[in-house]
């Protein structure tokens, strides 16, 4: 852990960043430069260093924002070379965008960092097993069809016994690399509902029409969390939204676009919307954090798409988080009490939720909605929790301490449910759980919406075991 400095005394200065990031045995083809006004715009204050979560556990000022931003410079000045040194630090970045919330300058970091990581793709030459692995994870989890074929296999490999037989005997992290048995300890069970989406294409509302809503259904989440998905659409189709799901929807690009897959990330966002054209929708929803904060990026990221860039702002001014949109639009069907006495809940902000689309309240206010609901807040609620798409995957050893220390500050509040709005999180959040001999539940506040509306315990969305199995 990094000392106590004040910022004033933390000013970047040559000697603190590492002279090996000079070294270089090549000279490597010279990079696309980053947007130096946007660089210029950080005065060095340090502000975001006691925010950042990878400097927390690092400690060193090249892995902290302002270190990054002075790295960032010093590439667009020619001081520094794409060395494996250098791409180390932009790698240990989570992209969780606490340092924006934070920074009194107003400093897009967000748009430096995906900057800086795509400068990275397009220059560097990665080791053969970091090649390996990323094009296993661009090829395969932004393309829920194809992981989908997976979902048989992985389904035998847990029922049979395997899956814990295997994690008993440790033989996992003697034989796979450490990336590999990130990736496994992260699996939930496979439910039955996985292996199919939610069947029509338009599901009415309960009642008068209010609004004429889109669903994106994710990658991940419809896999893995499709219970999540369906609990949406009850609880939007119980307030008055008849809710349009287009079965060509695909990934909204969240995974390519954070790590620098720029021309991935452009063609699974065309995908996308066109996906919805002529849906005639009141809004575009989303009900994974990761996911809407990228979708809302879509005119960014396709500004220079003339062909798309206006439908691309057009489409994100639609998208709004599910949180969101019935905390604005309000609910309007009757709520029932979770349990006979008071249920206590802690709600985990994601950090795209937080940092990237602003929305802290409005999860809150319709939890507190519900009868007989108790909210406690943990500490550090800002921290990220080191899911950050696929960071625990690539970066397992700075995930897993931030993971312990998110799943210490959740519990600590004794609560007896986490309110998650994010599947990386809740993947993240379980699998700490698990490890620590935690049996604390962690639901979508959908999840918990929608036992509020039918009537039920939430220990029947704890159990995947939703009664309405047509959604």
């Amino acid at each position: 852990m990094p000392t106590s400095e004040s910022p004033s005394s933390l000013r970047v200065t040559t000697a603190q960043i590492d002279r090996s990031l000079l070294e270089q045995t090549a000279p490597p083809a010279k990079p696309q430069s980053t947007e130096q006004s946007l660089i210029d715009s950080c005065v060095h204050c340090g502000f975001c260093l006691s925010t950042c979560p990878s400097y927390r556990v690092i400690g060193k000022e090249t892995d902290s924002p302002r270190g990054r931003v002075y790295l960032m410079n010093g590439l667009n000045q020619g001081e520094f070379t794409l060395t494996d040194t250098t791409v180390e630090h932009f790698d240990t970045c989570l992209g969780c965008l606490a340092c924006v919330s934070t920074c009194p300058s107003g400093v897009e970091y967000d748009q430096l960092i995906t900057s800086a990581r795509a400068q990275i793709e397009q220059h560097y030459q990665r080791s053969l097993p970091q090649r390996l692995l990323r094009k296993m994870l661009f090829s395969l989890l932004p393309y829920p069809q194809r992981l989908r074929r997976l979902l048989g296999p992985l389904q035998l490999y847990q029922k049979t016994g395997l899956q814990a037989l295997l994690r008993q005997s440790g033989l996992l992290e003697r034989v796979l690399p450490k990336s590999l048995v990130a990736m496994e300890s992260l699996l939930p069970p496979i439910q039955s509902q996985a292996f199919t989406d939610p069947g029509p294409e338009i599901f009415p509302a309960q009642g008068k029409r209010r609004y004429r809503v889109g669903l994106i259904l994710g990658c991940i989440q419809r896999l893995f969390l499709s219970e999540v998905n369906r609990a949406t659409l009850r609880v939007l189709t119980a307030n008055g939204c008849e809710v349009v799901i287009p079965k060509s929807q695909g990934c909204c690009a969240a995974l390519p676009h954070h790590q620098g897959q720029v021309d991935q990330a452009k063609d699974l966002a065309r995908q996308m919307i066109d996906s919805f054209a002529d849906t005639e929708l009141d809004a575009v929803i989303i009900n994974a954090s990761g996911c809407g904060h990228t979708l809302k990026e879509y005119g960014q990221i396709l500004k220079e798409d003339v062909v798309y860039c206006d439908r691309a702002q057009a489409f994100a001014h639609k998208v709004k988080d599910v949180q969101e949109f019935l905390d604005e639009v309000g609910l309007t069907t009757p709520l029932s009490p979770l349990q006979a006495e008071p249920l206590t809940v802690v709600y985990q902000d994601a950090c795209h939720m937080l940092h990237g689309q602003k929305i802290q309240a409005q999860p809150r206010h319709l939890l507190q909605q519900i009868p007989g609901l108790e909210l406690r807040e943990p500490r550090d609620a800002f921290l990220c929790c080191g899911s950050a798409g696929v960071y625990n995957i690539l970066q397992p050893e700075i995930a897993e301490e931030l993971g312990q220390q998110k799943v210490q500050n959740l519990t600590q509040t004794g609560a007896t449910l986490i309110a998650s709005a994010n599947v990386g999180c809740t993947m993240q959040i379980r699998k700490h759980l698990d490890e620590q001999d935690h049996t604390t539940p962690v639901l979508h506040p959908m999840q918990l919406l929608d036992c509020s509306i039918r009537g039920v315990a939430w220990s029947t969305a704890s159990a995947g075991n939703a009664q309405d199995r047509s959604l």
